[in-house]
């Protein structure tokens, strides 16, 4: 065991159990529609506090992956059991009897689908704003094997923040991801969705303690720029089981939050980095509604760092 996990976790990445009334309220609804939250399936740290909110983010085609990379803690299998047709359906009514504003979509990868499920995550989100004009949809979706069909029919869904992740910087992708992933290949899907959806935002994570270099992240952060994406988030890694990639570094608050300040500096309209902030990180979510229910986003993509209004 590294010298850095023998030592166990540092103070300020302790968290409570999940536990309250909107807590079992939203496993009731998730259990009752046979549907499957990211939360749970890749133990998040923030399960506690966004339940407890009332908030989830919800994991589409079924709970099993098709890739199998080491840092995450979703089951994986060659073939899974297909995707549940009534999905998109049951999604929308779990939705609406949370009375959330803001959702988050995101997926296993299903590289034994045609279209990588492409068609099943758009489908969802268009059930969505039939049920909840009004709502706010963030999709996190995999690369779909750089499959442009598939990745235009995600960004012409409707959807309000295009999100994928590269998750580590380009020397460690290799061993980190995947080997069906790639770096080069997640920004080339970014920058197609910001060529297909212009108005739209796009949203990418990575993250820190896996052997990284402050070059390297300066490096990622410059190429998230260059294919447009608008928001990050920056987080700690966490390994999920003793198979999993060790923590190389538990780095301290103060460091992510100088990271923060340097996104910012290079033009990201928003960046959040914490050691407990991941993808759908839920302050994310406030800027990112105050920011389209103010009309202050026109999709220009100019690069200009904003604030959330009355903040």
């Amino acid at each position: 065991m590294p010298e850095t996990e023998r030592k166990g976790k540092p103070d300020w990445l302790r968290v409570r159990f999940p536990a309250g009334e909107n807590v079992n309220r939203i496993r009731g609804l998730l259990r009752a529609g046979a549907l499957h939250s990211v939360c749970e399936e890749s133990l998040c740290p923030n399960q506690g506090e966004c339940w407890r909110e009332g908030t989830a983010t919800f994991l589409l085609l079924g709970e099993v992956c098709t890739r199998g990379c080491r840092f995450c803690a979703v089951a994986t299998a060659r073939r899974p059991a297909p995707p549940d047709p009534e999905e998109p359906e049951k999604v929308g009514a779990a939705v609406a009897a949370l009375g959330l504003r803001y959702v988050v979509l995101t997926s296993v990868d299903r590289d034994d689908l045609p279209d990588g499920g492409a068609d099943h995550i758009a489908r969802t989100v268009e059930a969505l704003a039939r049920r909840a004009p009004d709502l706010l949809v963030e999709v996190l979706v995999p690369d779909f094997r750089g499959e442009e069909a598939a990745i235009d029919r995600i960004a012409g869904c409707g959807a309000d923040v295009l999100a994928h992740n590269l998750e580590t910087v380009e020397r460690l992708t290799p061993q980190v991801r995947d080997p069906r992933a790639g770096y080069r290949l997640s920004l080339e899907v970014l920058a197609r969705f910001q060529e297909k959806a212009p108005g739209r935002l796009t949203k990418s994570s990575l993250m820190l303690g896996l052997g990284e270099t402050e070059e390297e992240v300066r490096t990622a952060l410059g190429d998230l720029r260059a294919a447009g994406v608008g928001i990050v988030t920056l987080g700690q890694y966490l390994r999920p089981s003793p198979r999993h990639l060790p923590v190389v570094e538990y780095l301290h608050p103060s460091r992510f939050d100088e990271w923060r300040r340097r996104a910012e500096g290079m033009g990201f309209l928003y960046a959040a980095a914490g050691p407990l902030v991941r993808s759908s990180y839920r302050a994310g979510e406030f800027f990112v509604r105050a920011l389209l229910r103010s009309g202050r986003w026109e999709g220009e993509g100019d690069g200009r760092a904003a604030s959330i209004p009355g903040s």
